[in-house]
């Protein structure tokens, strides 16, 4: 099953910046850094093929015995081996609706899987009047049939299009579960992203039974008590790093986000972005920022199309700490390097292998990541 592909690695120039072609907007970044920060140095790695033949994977997850939960965004979850090979499609999940960007996305394993066998899946989900982003949990057996499926959370506001369903998935020790949504296609007239009584373009935070946490920003307050924060595109990236939840989410042309989601805080969008509407017109102000919204921690411009991401914790020194991400278009893995909240450096790996869509980084350092195309692939840097 394995395979190795042979890379050539071009060295980079010392602080200068990556290669990234023209912006499409011309706003200045609010501090330095904040946009094309320096290279960093080129890292070896070794690629090999882990295993193929999946349709559409979207999500993987680590059982920590060896196998991983792969999503296939048709609908299939399916366990992958240690030797790469893959199990039939698991009994047990709900309908998904296979629409557009829609269909089965994450999938995540509870923090106490040993014991209690919980899994966690997001999925795009038929409703009267459209689709919406549903997360759901359930309970996988020894045979591989998930039982007990139950919703946490089902979007409100169903939109007919198969747009922007967002759907990261994150289960916390606390017994709390952040997801992730999106803007579901509304473009800069999406004004239910702003309205916080509304589930668009929000992080939200729920306990594993789909309940509000006590502690969220606007219970008591507003008419959606599961919101943490608002104002995001469409958010197909989170990770837990040094202070807590890092999102990265979707611009228009231009405008990528890595942020940093404070309770009760607004990120801007559709209001002000750092981008441009696909046909070339401003973004709802015509400005990148605001006094009433976060600034994110760092932008792209052009997008990189995040996937998921996650933080290095293995033994190679040099990765330490860093945020890796897939990037869809133009394809790669982006390595940034973050120091005090802030980033410092950027490296591009694997740009000519195609559509990257999750990283999952193994306990011996090694990092698995998915591809469009049905491939996985392990990198070994170093």
């Amino acid at each position: 099953m394995f395979r190795i592909l042979a890379l050539m690695m071009l060295p980079v120039a010392a602080h200068a910046q990556v290669d990234q072609g023209r912006p499409n907007a011309d706003f200045a970044p609010a501090f330095a850094e904040q946009t094309r920060a320096p290279a960093l140095p080129v890292t070896d790695v070794t690629v090999e093929v882990f295993a193929d033949g999946l349709d559409g994977p979207w999500g993987i997850a680590n059982l920590g015995n060896g196998q991983f939960l792969v999503t296939e965004k048709v609908g299939n979850l399916r366990l992958m081996n240690a030797d790469g090979s893959l199990s039939s499609p698991l009994a047990g999940l709900p309908d998904v609706a296979a629409q557009g960007q829609g269909g089965l996305l994450d999938v995540a394993v509870s923090p106490n899987f040993a014991q209690d066998r919980t899994i966690f899946w997001t999925y795009a989900k038929s409703v009267r009047g459209g689709l919406v982003t549903a997360a759901a949990r359930g309970t996988l057996g020894a045979d591989g049939v998930i039982s007990d499926a139950t919703d946490i959370f089902v979007q409100d506001n169903p939109a007919r299009n198969g747009r922007h369903f967002g759907s990261r998935i994150l289960p916390m020790a606390d017994g709390t579960v952040w997801i992730t949504t999106g803007d579901r296609g509304a473009g800069d007239s999406g004004t239910l992203v702003q309205d916080i009584e509304t589930t668009h373009g929000k992080i939200i935070r729920v306990n594993a039974d789909g309940s509000a946490p006590a502690d969220n920003p606007f219970v008591g307050r507003a008419g959606n008590d599961l919101v943490w924060s608002l104002g995001h595109r469409n958010v197909q990236g989170a990770a837990m790093g040094p202070g807590g939840l890092w999102t990265i989410e979707h611009g228009p042309r231009g405008g990528d986000e890595l942020n940093r989601p404070q309770a009760g805080l607004n990120y801007g969008w559709p209001v002000v972005s750092y981008g441009i509407n696909y046909r070339g017109s401003d973004v709802g102000r015509g400005n990148a920022s605001g006094p009433e919204f976060e600034e994110p921690v760092y932008y792209w411009d052009p997008v990189i199309a995040p996937g998921g991401m996650m933080f290095y914790d293995g033994p190679y020194a040099a990765w330490q700490g860093d945020l890796l991400i897939a990037s869809l278009n133009p394809g790669a893995l982006v390595r940034l390097d973050i120091q005090n909240g802030r980033v410092v450096g950027e490296e591009r790996l694997l740009t000519d292998v195609g559509r990257i869509r999750d990283v999952e980084v193994l306990e011996d350092g090694a990092v698995l990541l998915l591809l469009d195309a049905g491939e996985v692939l392990r990198v070994a840097p170093g």
